[in-house]
């Protein structure tokens, strides 16, 4: 069963057509986005609910 709640580094890599490793980076700073905001986070994956700002 697919995870639906996250998007993980590997999806990303693949939606955005970018490599594993950059991927990584922009999950790592959308996390620290969300961090910053309160939210807790899981290294490798953020969450695909938005919520407005």
């Amino acid at each position: 069963m697919k995870n639906e709640l996250f998007v993980t580094a590997g999806e990303v890599a693949q939606e955005l057509g970018v490599s594993k490793p950059f991927a990584y980076k922009l999950v790592r700073q959308m996390n620290e986005e969300l961090e910053e905001k309160g939210f807790i986070t899981i290294a490798g994956r953020v969450s695909r609910i938005s919520t407005p700002t």
